[in-house]
């Protein structure tokens, strides 16, 4: 379907402004993906927090060329469908990871910090933690020495009370 200029105008716009929030992106080679598989990929990305699209590469490459994601440039060849994380780095590759028709993409590359990664990579990006998990990880990791001192503090006195504690039970024996 050709498009007029206003037209590939706001494509360009669009994905551009897609880009400008995104946090990762994974471009994808999706030559022998029916409509019905890709259609549960987007419902997929869609729950993850992940934008799908699927965009000539002139207009990607357009869009793309004042982002961090500029280096997927090198990768925009052949049918790509683009995939943008919104909410957190390893998003768009858990999607690829985890969609049970997976082997039928050939992820091209990854975009992350303004870095091209290649496809080796999607199960390192993947295993990135969400926002709510580093978090965790690190309220876990404040706290062990805190809990480490207060445990400490309180040893002898529990070793105090013990010991009395046996000591009756000596005497009730006895």
């Amino acid at each position: 379907m050709a498009l007029n200029l206003e037209d590939k105008k706001a494509i360009v716009a669009e994905l551009s402004g897609v880009a400008s929030t995104a946090m990762a992106a994974v471009a994808a080679d999706y030559r022998g993906i029916t409509v019905s598989v890709m259609n549960a990929l987007r419902k997929s990305a869609r729950q993850s927090g992940v934008d799908v699209g699927v965009y000539r590469n002139t207009l990607a490459n357009r869009a793309l060329k004042d982002t961090e994601f500029a280096c997927l440039s090198e990768v925009l060849t052949g049918p790509i469908v683009l995939f943008f994380a919104q909410s957190d780095p390893g998003a768009a590759a858990r999607v690829l990871r985890d969609f049970e028709f997976a082997e039928q993409l050939t992820v091209r590359g990854l975009a992350l910090g303004g870095q091209l990664l290649p496809a080796s990579q999607l199960k390192a990006v993947a295993s990135l933690p969400t926002r709510v998990e580093a978090l965790t990880q690190l309220v876990r990791v404040m706290k062990a020495p805190i809990t480490k001192f207060v445990r400490t503090l309180n040893e002898p006195t529990a070793q105090m009370v013990r010991a009395f504690g046996a000591v009756a039970e000596q005497k009730k024996a006895a």
